[in-house]
């Protein structure tokens, strides 16, 4: 009955007849379990070829594409009192509208005239400059009137000097020629001498003889005064020329000397000017600096010093401004194992706070509700968390990101890299290897195959 040997009798008998045949069979229940196994298996087998698309899933944050159109805080450039508030928290502002007046607190800026009265100085120092160089000037043509004096009592003196060496020569020959006439006398007087005593000669002859030795002696005793009278106005007209040369160089040192003080002087009152010209403009921008304005076109997100009345140092800040139309963007942080699977222009899909999303991370055409971007820059450095920070830009071709959005909000990122089957990325998770990247056709160092080799 139990129906194992060879010998069936099922083709005999009919045992749906028999009760007892019927509660020893198999209930259909499991049959249809067997069925239902079976299917279930296929369609696993056959999702494990369906594509799949790897991605990189991290978080980030919402923030501004470029650096001045982020929030930002607006200082005091000088210490003040806050007068008057011009705006209102919230409120929307252009550029160069004021936010806020202060007044002065530092003594040295009391005056309201202050760049009025600098400007005086700065005349006045201006005038003094004038005088500084007209006198530099008539020092200087004062010079060139000593060095042309000079030239001509140099001149002058030479030709003196070439006079008393011209007179020292002829003063020379007439005391030769009195000393040739002296001795000629002499001669004659001997001879004459020797005749007398011979008595050749009368005596009136002989004294007219020695007469005429002491007038050549007197005039040779003559010339020879005159020679030395000569030479010493040829020394003193030598000392002359050296005295005035030196008398006309002290002058010139002198007024060289002055010329050089009043240039110093006057180097000094242009110090003073430019001194005076960098404070009166800094006066003059000060004055602009009470008004504190809106660098562009922006939000007014908190007053830092409320309040009417209240000092505010140099440097301060003082309100907190968020640009407005800022173009929007994603800062999103990867793993260094990441990192060489981002590159520029990789899409990106995000899941915004509050924006509701259906995603599917393998299928991103199932995908529902996320929006896309791409990358924008990436950090050459990485950050304190052992992370990258990536910057991505909206891809508004696709699909325009919610206006709504405010920077700082939380973001949910999904890069997307390479399409494989199912069943190689669950042997890529359970073997724990990096997800594949391909460019150009070509694997990049670092990629795992399917067959687990690099």
């Amino acid at each position: 009955m139990l129906n194992i040997s060879k010998n069936t009798i099922l083709d005999k008998v009919d045992l749906t007849q028999y009760r007892s045949f019927q509660r020893m069979g198999l209930p259909r229940a499991n049959h249809m379990f067997k069925r239902w196994l079976l299917v279930t298996l296929g369609i696993i087998i056959v999702m494990l070829f369906l594509p799949w698309t790897q991605n990189i899933q991290t978080n980030g944050k919402v923030t501004t594409l470029l650096p001045d159109q982020r929030p930002q805080t607006i200082h005091a450039t000088i210490g003040g009192r806050v007068e008057k508030w011009h705006v209102r928290e919230g409120e929307l502002v252009k550029a160069g509208d004021t936010i806020v007046f202060l007044s002065e607190i530092k003594t040295e800026y009391f005056d309201p005239n202050l760049v009025g009265r600098t400007g005086s100085q700065v005349a006045a120092v201006e005038g003094s400059m004038g005088s500084y160089s007209d006198k530099v000037q008539a020092l200087e043509n004062q010079i060139v009137a000593m060095q042309q004096e000079l030239k001509f009592k140099n001149e002058q003196l030479r030709n003196k000097v070439r006079q008393a060496l011209l007179k020292i020569t002829s003063d020379s020959i007439e005391l030769v020629r009195a000393k040739i006439d002296l001795e000629t006398a002499q001669n004659q007087f001997e001879r004459a001498k020797d005749m007398y005593g011979k008595g050749l000669i009368p005596l009136t002859t002989f004294e007219q003889r020695n007469l005429k030795v002491q007038e050549t002696s007197a005039k040779k005793i003559e010339a020879e005064n005159k020679w030395l009278i000569s030479r010493n106005e040829f020394d003193n007209a030598r000392l002359e020329l050296s005295t005035v040369e030196n008398e006309y160089a002290n002058k010139i040192a002198k007024a060289e000397s002055d010329k050089f003080s009043t240039l110093s002087e006057r180097f000094d009152a242009e110090n003073k000017l430019n001194k005076l010209k960098v404070d009166q403009e800094n006066y003059r921008l000060r004055s602009g600096f009470y008004y504190i304005t809106a660098p562009q076109d922006c939000y007014i997100t908190q007053a830092i010093v409320a309040g009417v009345g209240e000092t505010v140092k140099e440097g301060a800040p003082v309100v907190t401004i968020m640009p407005a139309g800022a173009k929007l963007a994603v800062e999103m942080y990867v793993r260094p194992i990441d990192l060489p699977l981002v590159s520029l222009g990789k899409r990106v899909n995000f899941i915004f706070d509050g924006w509701p999303a259906f995603v599917f991370s393998g299928w991103p055409n199932l995908t529902f509700g996320t929006y896309e971007g791409k990358v924008f820059a990436i950090d050459n450095n990485i950050g304190a968390d052992g992370t990258y920070r990536i910057l991505v830009e909206p891809e508004e071709a696709v699909k325009p990101w919610p206006t709504a959005l405010r920077p700082g909000g939380g973001a949910q990122c999904v890069a997307l890299l390479n399409d494989v089957q199912v069943w190689y990325e669950l042997w890529r998770k359970l073997n724990g290897f990096p997800p594949d990247f391909y460019k150009n056709g070509n694997r990049q160092a670092g990629a795992t195959g399917a067959d687990g080799k690099k």
